[in-house]
């Protein structure tokens, strides 16, 4: 991997893109104009070789060196000095971009419960507009994961030959019904919160509450609760797990909304890569780029045989795994591996 341009010092900015050209959404809706709110770090060398676009997860924002701290920022693997990193936050969230809080232009009052419905393939388009807006005409390697992955699979298609690498990270080419069962009864739970249905941005925040505690049993393994939230007192209540399920919860509601979540966990349901491309291994076939799909042994949520079925279908596909008793959110936390990984995969590459 030779992506080095030394500069004086590293630099970030944070910018809102505002697209005035209406976005033609896979429902048959029309978003007329919308903003992503993008992070960049370090600066495009003279070859324009060294961007990295990240991609986050269901409820990340455009801060890629922050929540992936291990892999991003001055000395590890992803360094603003030798690269230049983009990451937006995805269409439909609420960290600047455009989302169901957002003044809807055709009345003037905020969308609220009648934010269109968004699909991955429209979450790459949006990322697509960003793309020619910064003029960025070659992507070194796009990176994301869950949600992230998908949506990069999807932009993965339609670059083309604008893409040198793909990396899939514990994600998939098609939601299965397990997936979307379990995000089903997070939507259930928010449902049943009295304040849903209700116009404000709390409406709903104790059922995004239970929702974030039923979603973490699927970001976690068994294995890994046991490890760190078992315990010796013969209790009859109060339990570690317990706790720490209600604290996730109420972690998510201080920084996140119901109408986002809603939005976007719908808009992981809708994923389908080989949806009108003559099925999936045809879609992944027509990848240009090389696509590195990385699994987790663990993973109880995207299983590894998904990310092993993308390496198998496309053009020039590698798989590799990590190994972690965290379970799904092992891409998030296993910075160590997942850099060896980067590295042999370039090395090999």
């Amino acid at each position: 991997m030779n992506l080095t341009s030394q500069y004086a010092e590293p630099t970030m900015t944070q910018e809102v893109y505002h697209s005035t050209d209406p976005l033609h959404l896979e429902s048959g809706e029309v978003l007329r104009e919308f903003d992503l709110a993008y992070t960049t770090y370090g600066q495009l060398n003279s070859e324009k070789s060294n961007v990295i676009w990240v991609i986050h997860a269901l409820t990340g924002d455009a801060n890629a060196a922050e929540w992936w701290n291990g892999l991003i920022g001055e000395d590890k693997f992803f360094d603003p000095a030798n690269h230049f990193i983009i990451c937006a936050n995805l269409l439909g969230s609420c960290y600047g971009s455009t989302n169901p809080f957002s003044e809807n232009p055709a009345n003037g009052e905020p969308y609220f419960y009648n934010f269109p419905q968004v699909t991955t393939r429209d979450l790459a388009a949006s990322l697509e507009r960003l793309r020619i807006e910064l003029a960025i005409d070659q992507i070194h390697t796009l990176i994301g994961g869950s949600l992230g992955g998908q949506v990069g699979l999807e932009w993965a298609v339609t670059l083309g030959q604008k893409l040198k690498n793909a990396v899939i990270l514990a994600s998939t080419s098609k939601s299965s019904p397990w997936v979307i069962g379990f995000n089903e009864t997070q939507r259930m739970a928010i449902e049943s919160d009295s304040t849903w249905g209700e116009c404000h941005e709390l409406a709903g925040i104790k059922g995004l509450e239970t929702a974030r505690a039923i979603a973490m049993l699927t970001y976690r393994h068994p294995d890994d609760l046991l490890i760190k939230q078992s315990e010796n007192d013969e209790k009859l209540d109060g339990f570690r797990a317990a706790s720490y399920l209600r604290y996730q919860g109420k972690k998510l509601a201080n920084r996140f909304n119901a109408l986002s979540y809603w939005t976007l966990s719908k808009a992981m349901d809708s994923h389908d890569l080989g949806r009108n491309r003559g099925g999936i291994a045809a879609a992944i076939g027509s990848i240009e780029a090389r696509v590195l799909a990385i699994g987790v042994n663990s993973d109880l949520l995207f299983l590894p045989k998904e990310a092993q079925y993308i390496s198998q279908k496309a053009k020039r596909g590698t798989y590799k795994e990590i190994n972690s008793t965290a379970g799904h959110d092992a891409f998030l936390i296993e910075f160590e591996q997942l850099a060896y990984l980067l590295k042999s995969y370039y090395l090999e590459n």
